[in-house]
């Protein structure tokens, strides 16, 4: 059964979430502060995380911090409406997706069903050894596909699902320009409604991993209203 984290302060709204969900078959593991996150994540390992923002003790962020420098489970975050830099501030920090308050059961198990559905994916072709290893290098990375496993000068990179499902689409289309409506479309596997700042900040994150901001090499070229591309030059 798939386990769930769900972290979120107010006790009405857990519950509810709670029953909607257990009747989706999930198994639920509730939290109402961030400390108490922070033990039940290391108790034991769950599929997905939903996390509130605004919560007592360990602020959601902090707690998305420290799950980051270790794992990458995806986590959904939930956040005031219209808070477009508590939005930003989480997809930077590696959140996979979020929702705003007050949000419809309906979606939040629409949206828990898409990350699981793509981290199951990525996860069945990472163990996948009947194919071969399909490696494909630019400059000094060397992308594993079958493996979901990235190198760079023998250093591997901790990617989220996300973050090499973009490295990939745009590793495998060398010197082809994709718009952002053109990687949600492909990544996110939803209609595109104009969602700039959820690319902008995982492209962002992308590049830190790859230690653009630190050396001369770029990656991943932008062309300013039009997309991004990758060369191997």
């Amino acid at each position: 059964m798939t386990k769930i984290l769900l972290v979120e302060d107010d006790k009405n709204i857990s519950e509810m979430v709670t029953e909607y969900l257990i009747n989706d078959r999930y198994e639920i593991t509730q939290a109402y502060d961030g400390e108490s996150a922070m033990v039940k994540f290391q108790e034991q390992s769950y599929d997905l995380i939903l996390l509130d923002l605004m919560i007592p003790k360990i602020h959601g962020l902090n707690v998305m911090r420290k799950i980051r420098e270790k794992d990458v489970t995806p986590i959904i975050i939930i956040t005031a409406k219209d808070n477009d830099t508590d939005k930003a501030m989480g997809l930077g920090l590696g959140a996979d997706d979020y929702i705003t308050k007050p949000f419809s059961l309906v979606e939040l198990s629409a949206r828990i069903k898409a990350n699981i559905r793509r981290v199951t994916k990525y996860n069945k072709e990472k163990n996948n050894h009947e194919h071969e290893d399909e490696i494909i290098c630019v400059k000094d990375l060397e992308i594993n596909i079958y493996k979901h496993s990235v190198i760079k000068a023998g250093k591997q990179l901790n990617l989220t699902c996300k973050e090499f499902e973009i490295l990939k689409l745009l590793a495998s289309n060398l010197e082809r320009v994709f718009s952002k409506e053109q990687i949600y479309n492909q990544i996110w596997k939803e209609p595109y409604f104009g969602e700039e700042n959820v690319i902008n900040v995982h492209m962002k994150r992308l590049r830190n991993k790859l230690g653009e901001d630190k050396s001369n090499v770029q990656y991943v070229k932008t062309l300013w209203g039009i997309g991004y591309k990758m060369e191997d030059k």
